[in-house]
């Protein structure tokens, strides 16, 4: 009969934030797992910023504008602290609820009264705290008010139908990033996304980055994406003229199979729960044409290095000197 190789149920959230309200956001969110997980979610994806949203208002309010800079501040005074008491409180969720979740945050640097990071936090099924990334690079207007991650957050995380990694928007461009979760064994892969108001266009590429990823190393992806809501625009005083001018209220969450195809979704522009099976046996047959982090590979010509905050390099996949790729010594 040989092996038997696990299924899991995962999950998509889409919905929109209460708006620059962390503890409202917060108990929003762990409504948002207990729902999922009442669907028999195991592993649950969240949108980019959640708690307790994103900087949105860039869309419709000038850099210095008066709003701008009342809305950053209120976001820093809503942001997270890892750990803190909004993380207790989703950490509850998650052990209630015996799932992974990985959920965006705005996360506040302790001691500061102005560092945030765009961030991702990993939570396991007994209410840990698995790991946080950072994003690496904060994207367009996301410059404005969140600091540039580290190499501490590229990791995945094991659970019992595989390792489990993300990244966070527009960095699922950078191949360098990608590798190094895929490189680390990545079989589950969590993409967390804004809304975005444009449309077909912000849709085609939310659909570039997610199918190649786990066309190009056989995993399953969790596309979560935020939505507006009428609250979340009328507290960023979005005008009558401007949300006609909108082509949608965001969203295309899904699911994507190992073979680059949708197994669930996409969704768009509307509140809801995404979910999809995965079936692991659905990546072997592509890893046995293509392993890019196996043996459709040649270590002995291509060497990526990961940096941490700590400053040391991490090595994947090359053989040190006098080691063959499998890590044995040259000659025993």
């Amino acid at each position: 009969m040989g092996d038997q190789f696990p299924r899991v149920r995962l999950a998509a959230v889409q919905d929109a934030p209460v708006w620059l309200d962390r503890e409202a956001t917060v108990a929003k969110a762990c409504r948002l797992i207990e729902a999922a997980a009442d669907h028999g979610a195991s592993i649950i994806g969240f949108p980019e910023g959640f708690v307790p949203g994103f900087p949105d208002w860039y869309w419709w309010h000038l850099a210095l504008s008066p709003e701008s800079q009342r809305f950053g501040k209120e976001l820093f005074k809503n942001a997270v602290e890892v750990p803190g008491p909004a993380t207790e409180a989703l950490c509850a969720a998650a052990r209630k609820a015996r799932a992974y979740v990985v959920i965006g945050i705005n996360e506040r640097r302790a001691g500061t009264l102005g560092t945030l990071y765009n961030a991702q936090l990993f939570i396991g099924p007994e209410g840990d705290i698995l790991g946080v990334h950072r994003k690496l690079m904060p994207t367009a207007t996301e410059r404005l008010v969140h600091a540039a991650g580290d190499g501490a957050g590229i990791q995945t995380y094991e659970t019992p139908y595989g390792p489990l990694g993300g990244l966070i928007c527009g960095e699922n461009t950078s191949s360098l990033a990608r590798f190094a979760l895929l490189a680390r064994n990545e079989r589950i892969h969590v993409i967390s996304w804004p809304a975005f108001p444009a449309g077909q266009r912000n849709f085609e590429t939310i659909d570039i980055r997610a199918r190649y990823h786990a066309f190009e190393g056989r995993v399953f992806v969790i596309n979560a994406c935020g939505i507006f809501d009428d609250a979340c625009l009328d507290a960023m005083k979005v005008s009558a003229e401007q949300r006609a001018a909108m082509n949608c209220r965001g969203g295309h969450s899904g699911i994507v199979g190992p073979s680059g195809s949708y197994i669930a979704g996409p969704v768009d522009d509307k509140p809801q729960i995404v979910y999809g099976d995965a079936d692991m046996e659905r990546a072997i047959e592509g890893k046995l044409l293509h392993d890019i982090t196996g043996h459709y590979n040649r270590f002995d010509i291509f060497h990526l290095q990961v940096t941490p905050a700590s400053g040391t390099a991490l090595p994947f996949g090359a053989p040190q000197r006098g080691e063959t790729a499998g890590g044995e010594k040259a000659g025993d």
